[in-house]
């Protein structure tokens, strides 16, 4: 952990020049302001101040003043960036005048979550495996929908033409304090996948937020456009954010983290079941744009039911023995286009909420799961998540707990805003539409 004196003598020795303090808005867009390196002080003491419209993500008449207080943990130097004149970055909380939380501040939102999972008794763990494509740009930088390769799963060169890419996304990161677990070609076409070791949910979401920054910037150096758009090809697999979470038990200062005990078992169990139970209220934030439904539209593995499962690709959650140490419950239908902090406090405190009202969870469901029948024939209720955004915004709306863990700040901007994306979304034509009808009607 940095203190205000490591950031002082690093941000010198480095040479840093600018500062960026980044921080994330109610949709999960990671946004910044920069200032000079004389203000370095100022920016520890959190004497910066801004408009609160960026944060929320939403323009009107009723802003505020805003200061961000920098995470000194979060304090790096951007390896691309010239060492003369070089660039570093804070990732930032954001509070009201008087230091206190900022009702609109995603990152307050998952900390409230994880101070309560500490009240409980818990260290909550999180691994991630994100996708995304990389498409070819045309000669003005602009991006276009051609895939940078034909390559499939886990090919490699001279196929992978996005190899040397992913390599240099995957060293960047690690330059910039990242654990990677592994990265390969996905199936889609110029498809690809990095997964991140676990960590706090915190420093996870962080990271999440980063990482994004970090892959559109590598690939833009080479000539290349990356996107975590959901679905954005019409004929091949879109786009997903697993989120792999790993729940102990803490007894004083001992983590059980050398094969859990019985009580912690059947916690995990309480926590699978408080997951699936606001499931469909919380895809409105895991699977926060109209596109997200295209990918979750059923098919082959694809995570649509919600139910757990120890082998099937079909339900939202799996639940498996990792490493014969602990259980991990994988978080499937996430796409990387949500707002992280957000999706983890959803689902953490979904979890705890299962364990404080002892949930059990339905039968796991067999592996061949899009057999509906059978599955109800076991005694499981095969419950689907939402088809659209608007379905899953009245979710959202009728579930206390989310809204509850959201806050009602930024509960009702992100309402606001996502339904009136819906009503754009029905009132314009699509190309679909012209080519369905035009001809006939």
């Amino acid at each position: 952990m940095f203190t205000c004196e490591d950031v002082l003598e690093k941000a010198k020795g480095e040479g840093v020049k600018f500062l960026r303090m980044q921080f994330t808005d109610t949709f999960g867009m990671l946004k910044n302001i920069a200032v000079t390196s004389d203000n370095l002080e100022r920016v520890i003491a959190g004497q910066i101040s801004f408009d609160s419209s960026v944060v929320d993500g939403l323009i009107n008449s009723h802003e505020q003043d805003i200061v961000f207080l920098p995470d000194l943990s979060t304090f790096v130097v951007f390896p691309w960036r010239p060492r003369e004149g070089a660039v570093a970055r804070f990732i930032c909380d954001v509070a009201n005048c008087d230091g206190s939380p900022y009702p609109g501040c995603s990152r307050q939102v998952l900390k409230k979550v994880l101070n309560e999972a500490n009240r409980m008794g818990f260290e909550v763990l999180v691994s991630a495996e994100v996708e995304f494509y990389l498409f070819c740009t045309d000669n003005k930088g602009n991006p276009t929908i051609d895939t940078h390769d034909r390559a499939g799963f886990c090919d490699l060169t001279p196929v992978d033409l996005g190899e040397n890419v992913r390599r240099d996304i995957v060293l960047t990161l690690e330059d910039m304090g990242f654990e990677i677990g592994f990265s390969h070609h996905e199936v889609g076409p110029s498809q690809h996948e990095i997964a991140l070791k676990s960590d706090n949910p915190l420093a996870i979401a962080d990271k999440l937020v980063t990482f994004k920054f970090i892959v559109r910037t590598i690939a833009q150096r080479h000539g290349l456009h990356a996107s975590f758009m959901p679905k954005p090809l019409n004929d091949f697999p879109g786009s997903a954010l697993c989120l792999n979470i790993f729940l102990y038990r803490r007894e004083g200062s001992t983590i059980f983290d050398t094969g859990q005990s019985l009580q912690v078992k059947q916690e995990v169990k309480l926590f699978t079941g408080g997951v699936l139970v606001h499931t469909r209220a919380n895809t409105a934030i895991t699977n926060p744009l109209i596109n997200s439904y295209k990918r979750l539209a059923s098919g082959h593995l694809t995570p649509t039911q919600i139910a757990w499962s120890k082998d099937s690709r079909n339900s939202v959650l799996r639940v498996v023995e990792h490493n014969r140490q602990s259980t991990m419950v994988k978080v499937r239908n996430p796409d990387p286009a949500c707002n992280p902090y957000l999706a983890l406090a959803l689902i953490i405190n979904a979890g705890l909420n299962g364990i404080s009202e002892k949930i059990s969870p339905p039968p796991p469901l067999t592996e061949n799961t899009l057999q509906v029948n059978e599955n109800l024939s076991q005694g499981a209720r095969v419950d689907f998540l939402p088809r659209t955004l608007e379905e899953a915004l009245r979710e959202l709306a009728s579930d206390q707990l989310a809204r509850a863990t959201l806050g009602e700040y930024i509960y009702r901007r992100f309402a606001m805003a996502k339904g009136e994306e819906w009503e754009r979304y029905q009132a314009f034509v699509h190309p679909w539409e012209l080519a369905e009808y035009f001809s006939f009607y």
